[in-house]
């Protein structure tokens, strides 16, 4: 399932499987054809309609997709994304502030950096465990590593902060 936002207006949700896409009691990908790896052709209620992929940020779900000559900003959100924004994560990828917290309690698994090494917005910081999935904490901003307050096999609460960026 997916919360799909539309020119940053309509708002809808998308459900697939492998066979076919659903948006509310509407089912597509029946008669959808893939013509090159951008390109896709969909044929829905007697009306063909031409699919192109302009552009794609997988990381941020980003996508422009033209469809018949009109161009829409897509934003998707899968389940995982919608759980972190209602647990307060989802905010955190755009904080300007200098140090990374912990979003949840959970158990450090791995460290990927050091002090003093300079880091970008986005690079992976550290693997926090919590209710038994993986998650990858990135660097909210760009910056140099001041200081890391954790080290590997420990726990933390949510909130402590983990790592300072100056």
């Amino acid at each position: 399932m997916y919360k799909v936002l539309v020119n940053d207006q309509e708002s809808f949700e998308v459900k697939t499987d492998n066979q076919q896409i659903s948006i509310g009691d509407a089912i597509l990908l029946q008669d959808m054809v893939q013509l090159n790896a951008h390109s896709y052709h969909l044929l829905q209620n007697d009306k063909s309609y031409k699919i192109e992929i302009v552009k794609a940020d997988y990381e941020t779900k980003d996508f422009e997709i033209k469809i018949n000559q009109v161009v829409y900003k897509v934003n998707a959100k899968d389940r995982l994304d919608l759980l972190l924004q209602k647990m307060g994560m989802g905010e955190q990828s755009s904080a300007k502030i200098g140090t990374l917290k912990a979003p949840m309690p959970g158990l450090v698994l791995n460290v990927n950096v050091e002090v003093g090494q300079e880091v970008s917005k986005g690079d992976n910081l550290l693997i926090l465990e919590a209710m038994k999935m993986e998650n990858m904490l990135k660097a909210p901003a760009s910056g140099l590593v001041k200081e890391v307050k954790v080290i590997k096999g420990q726990s933390v609460e949510k909130g402590q902060v983990l790592i300072v960026l100056a």
